[in-house]
């Protein structure tokens, strides 16, 4: 579908007849689960903390004498590092003339019977902004690379949970189809590497989903249902050796790969503007006969340690 530059008219936005139907998916599966455009967190700085981490020594067994016991041994201590992730912003514009937001009646395409299918044609574009920037959100949550700017020049980018996996527990299938012993195999890491397991939830794409399901069925041997005249098999949560997983299609994955994520250490974060809030429409300067409105957050993820999460990347995607 085509996409307008700049200011909206009478004539590069005609008015049509018929039920509406966007040509892209509205889903924002990992958004929705964490809070949406309305829930999260809050922060006062573009950099915020996702986590403070620490680590025990290795586990081991103490020979100490009775004689050695009366000296106290040297002092250890356990240092504790930060971790920190931002917000990035999120702007559209909409700029409408005056004539195009009178103009509801003036129809295109064949109409002889039913009305406009948009009488108000701020209120659809607005709407729509949302849906674009809850879908980006949804994108740089999965797919974000994390960049920190160093001047008013540069972009902060916000670090989504895949890139967050590669410096935690990721399995690179090399091409390789997904299999049971690639999934064991990340579910076993990820124990090792200690996440906690509290609610887990693995995102696929299209393909690895159908993949998915057909892997476990044949693993057990299931047959389709003959119940009146439903069939077939549809995989939504899997029982582990280390925790229970909830399965979710989303349209936002890479083709080659599969996130574990642990969504209750997961939620977005929103730096408000004083005196606007964290995702506001506001009216810009006006130079003639025309509306022109902006819609602005600042929006990053806050994802706790990497370690509470995993991916396999690289999978075969026919």
């Amino acid at each position: 579908m085509a996409i307008v530059t700049g200011l909206g008219t009478s004539w590069n936005l005609p008015n049509y007849a018929g039920e509406l139907f966007a040509a892209d998916c509205a889903q924002t599966p990992l958004l929705s689960m964490t809070g949406g455009l309305t829930g999260g967190r809050q922060t006062l700085s573009s950099e915020f903390p996702t986590a403070v981490l620490f680590d025990y020594p290795e586990a081991s067994q103490p020979a100490i004498s009775e004689e050695a016991s009366v000296t106290a041994p040297e002092s250890t201590l356990i240092v504790r590092e930060q971790e920190t992730n931002v917000v990035q912003i999120h702007q559209e514009v909409v700029n409408l003339t005056y004539m195009k937001m009178s103009n509801s009646g003036a129809m295109s395409g064949l109409n002889s019977t039913a009305a406009n299918s948009v009488e108000d044609e701020k209120a659809f574009q607005i709407q729509h902004k949302l849906i674009k920037i809850a879908r980006d959100v949804e994108h740089s949550f999965l797919n974000g690379v994390y960049s920190k700017a160093t001047s008013a020049a540069g972009a902060n980018q916000t670090r989504g949970l895949i890139e967050l996996t590669k410096s935690g527990t990721t399995i690179d299938a090399e091409g390789a189809a997904l299999s049971k012993t690639l999934l064991d195999m990340l579910y076993r890491q990820m124990a090792e590497n200690g996440a906690y397991f509290d609610n887990m939830v693995m995102f696929l794409p299209a393909y690895q989903k159908q993949a998915l399901t057909e892997l476990y069925a044949n693993q057990f041997n299931a047959t389709m249902s003959t119940r009146e005249t439903i069939g077939g098999v549809s995989i939504n949560q899997i029982e582990t050796d280390f925790f229970r997983m909830g399965v979710v299609w989303d349209r936002f994955m890479p083709k080659d790969t599969i996130l574990i994520a642990d969504v209750a250490h997961i939620a977005p974060v929103f730096q408000a503007v004083p005196e606007k809030g964290v995702l506001f429409e506001e009216p810009l300067a006006k130079t003639g006969a025309s509306d022109m409105i902006q819609i602005y957050g600042q929006i990053g993820l806050a994802h706790g340690p990497a370690f509470l999460h995993g991916s396999v990347t690289n999978l075969a995607t026919e």
